[in-house]
C-alpha cells in the first residue's frame, strides 16, 4: 500500500469517527445527524465528567460543587442558615470531624457507579429540537437535565444511599445525635440526608457534564485532528 493510499484511508477513518462532533460544532448540519452526534457527545461528556468526579476528593476539593451538610426545611446546605450555624458550631467543637468530607467522598463513589444510568437516559432522549440544542455550547446538557432530571434523581438515590452507608455517614450522625442536642435539633433522618446529597451531587455532575460538552464543542477534533493533516 502506498503512503498516499494510507493517508486517504486514515482521513476517511478519522472523518467518519468524528462526524458527530463536527456536526455539533456546525449548527447548519441536518437535524437527524446533529441528534446522533449530540447523543454520542453527551455520552462521552457524561463518562468523562463522572470519571473525574469519582476520583478521591473530587467533590470536596472543588468548592464550586462541594456538597454542604444536608438541608432540612430549606435551611442549611451551601447557603448556611440555621442548620449551617448549628453544624458550624459542631465543627468548632470538633464534634463532626470529617463528616462533610465523608459525605463528599460518598457522592464521588456514587458518581463512579452512575455511568450506566446516565448512558441509559441519554440513549432514551429524542432530541426533537436538535438544531436549537446544538446552537448552545452546553445545550445537550441543559436538555438532558430538563428531560431526565427526575429520572436520574430516582436512579441515583440508591447509589448515594449505599455510598453513605458504606462511608459510615448514617451511623456517625445517629451516634452524634444521641450525644449532642444541637445535632438532634437539626432533625435529620436518612431519607432527608440522602435526598439532599443526591440533589447537590446532581448539581455537581451536571456542572461537570456541561464543562465537558463545552470543551468538546470548542475543539471537536481534539488531538485526533492532527491525523487529518498527515
Amino acid at each position: 500500500m502506498t503512503r498516499a493510499s494510507m493517508t486517504v484511508g486514515r482521513r476517511q477513518f478519522v472523518t467518519g469517527a468524528l462526524a458527530g462532533g463536527i456536526a455539533l460544532a456546525m449548527p447548519g448540519m441536518a437535524s437527524a445527524q446533529g441528534g446522533l452526534g449530540l447523543s454520542s457527545l453527551l455520552g462521552r461528556a457524561s463518562d468523562n465528567a463522572l470519571d473525574k468526579l469519582a476520583q478521591p476528593g473530587a467533590f470536596y476539593d472543588d468548592e464550586s460543587i462541594r456538597i454542604g451538610l444536608p438541608i432540612v426545611g430549606g435551611l442549611g446546605g451551601r447557603s448556611g442558615g440555621l442548620l449551617g450555624s448549628l453544624m458550624s458550631a459542631g465543627n468548632r467543637l470538633g464534634v463532626l470531624g470529617t463528616i462533610t468530607r465523608d459525605i463528599n467522598d460518598a457522592a464521588g463513589v456514587a458518581a463512579g457507579e452512575a455511568k450506566p444510568i446516565f448512558r441509559d437516559a441519554i440513549d432514551d432522549l429524542s432530541f426533537s429540537d436538535a438544531p436549537e440544542i446544538i446552537r448552545r455550547k452546553d445545550g445537550g446538557t441543559r436538555y438532558l437535565r430538563t428531560s431526565s432530571n427526575d429520572r436520574l434523581h430516582v436512579a441515583l438515590q440508591p447509589l448515594v444511599d449505599g455510598a453513605l452507608e458504606r462511608a459510615g455517614v448514617y451511623s456517625t450522625f445517629e451516634r452524634l445525635a444521641g450525644e449532642h442536642a444541637f445535632i438532634k435539633q437539626a432533625g435529620l433522618d436518612r431519607e432527608q440526608m440522602n435526598r439532599s446529597v443526591t440533589d447537590q451531587g446532581l448539581d455537581g455532575i451536571f456542572a461537570y457534564i456541561g464543562a465537558e460538552e463545552r470543551g468538546f464543542r470548542d475543539n471537536p477534533l481534539g488531538g485526533l485532528g492532527r491525523l487529518l493533516g498527515n
